[in-house]
């Protein structure tokens, strides 16, 4: 039952950080925020195995350096291309709690081997 709430929190905050993010009217408003913070934190809890720890930071990493690269290179098409930035920056909000949460399962993992 975790596994499919996990799957589907994943799901639902990716939808919600797109189209949210597509609406300049929403853009870091708090209610948005707040929900996308609390669906990555479900992520973070029921989505992230043991084994899927590594490839999921390393996805992370990737993402978190390379979206904020795209939305300085696209913030030069003014309005043309804010949308994308909003989203990137949801896709971002939704995304930190879950790799926080999957580094300190990381973390602890590693102390409690020794």
């Amino acid at each position: 039952m975790a596994e499919k709430v996990g799957a589907w929190s994943f799901i639902i905050g990716a939808l919600i950080a797109v189209i949210l993010g597509a609406i300049a009217s929403t853009a870091g408003t708090k209610w948005v925020i707040g929900l996308l913070l609390a669906i990555g934190v479900v992520v973070g809890l029921l989505n992230i195995s043991d084994k899927e720890i590594v490839p999921f930071l390393v996805a992370c990493v990737a993402f978190l350096v390379a979206a904020p690269a795209l939305g300085s290179a696209v913030a030069g098409f003014g309005a043309t291309f804010a949308w994308l930035t909003r989203i990137l920056v949801h896709l971002g909000v939704f995304v930190v709690p879950a790799a926080i949460i999957a580094s300190v399962k990381a973390i602890l993992a590693l102390a409690s081997s020794r």
